[in-house]
């Protein structure tokens, strides 16, 4: 199953259904339907999937947005919130987002797990890298101290996000679907990349992990991890689906597929038939380089 998210293309309509029309009309059967959506593309969509027009295979919470809000916002309620208010705004707008997956008969619904309370280093860390830094004592010191900082603040953190996703998932699985954690690009995000395993190992067989090529190859850029492959094929037993995009060196993402760095034949042997493909792109992008990425991912990983 290859889909393409509607970060593509949902701020260009203001019709759901044209919206997904375009998708169809790249050559995709499924589309994603991504945390930019806002309540008024919702008719259109709900007319163009009930027209079988084309098929939804997962959502990104918050789906739909709240209302009000008019940008794409993954993040806006965080389930590791100190403040009690936003962590129920987080539950019931993720309840919102299964309700949902349900009436466009979604598989799976990708969520972000929350963060800790850390400064944004990434900014920083890309610079020393572009700066060939990042082999020096000052590099790792960085690293060091982004490492301390985070583990000495993700307890609670960490205990209020499995709180909330095991609830979410009895919600989900009453109604058949998965949800799928996506590892992150910022190190202050959630679960940490070594802790991914045990992570989901705290959770019931309806979460899933959801792979992120763009965010790991970011993380093994900033060595954070250790190789992209080996990280990827340590969860494949657990593995919903991907999310397909490709890193110009040392964090841009979101480019097409065969773009930039990512070595996707090295991903291939534990990539399956019943996983989740997702290519997702960057607003910027092309229609022909659209294609052209899908043509790419498709020769490598196969055509379904």
């Amino acid at each position: 199953m290859y889909s393409l998210s509607t970060c593509w293309n949902s701020h260009r309509h203001t019709d759901g259904r044209a919206m997904l029309k375009e998708i169809r009309e790249l050559g995709f059967e499924y589309a994603e339907l991504s945390h930019g959506i806002r309540i008024s593309l919702v008719p259109g969509i709900l007319e163009a999937v009930q027209a079988g027009e084309i098929k939804i295979s997962t959502l990104h919470n918050f789906c739909p947005l709240p209302m009000g809000i008019n940008y794409a916002a993954p993040n806006i309620f965080k389930f590791t919130s100190a403040e009690r208010r936003e962590r129920e705004n987080a539950w019931k707008y993720s309840l919102k987002t299964i309700e949902f997956a349900e009436r466009v008969g979604a598989r799976l619904i990708v969520l972000h797990s929350g963060a800790v309370d850390l400064k944004d280093y990434n900014e920083k860390l890309e610079s020393y890298v572009e700066q060939g830094l990042k082999d020096t004592p000052k590099y790792q010191r960085l690293v060091q101290e982004v490492e301390e900082k985070r583990l000495r603040r993700i307890e609670g953190p960490r205990q209020l996000a499995i709180e909330m996703i095991r609830a979410l998932a009895q919600q989900a699985g009453e109604k058949g679907i998965l949800l799928g954690i996506e590892n992150r690009e910022a190190v202050e995000e959630i679960p940490f990349d070594d802790d991914l395993s045990f992570f989901l190992g705290e959770l019931p067989d309806n979460v899933r992990y959801w792979h992120d090529c763009g965010h790991a190859q970011i993380k093994e850029n900033l060595g954070f991890i250790a190789q992209h492959r080996m990280h990827f094929e340590s969860l494949a037993p657990r593995l919903g689906g991907c999310h397909i995009h490709d890193v110009i060196p040392p964090g841009i993402d979101h480019c097409p597929p065969g773009s930039g760095m990512i070595d996707f034949s090295a991903l291939a042997p534990w990539v399956k038939p019943e996983h989740i493909k997702v290519l997702e792109l960057n607003p910027n992008v092309p229609v022909e380089d659209v294609k052209k990425g899908y043509e790419h991912i498709r020769s490598v990983w196969g055509a379904e």
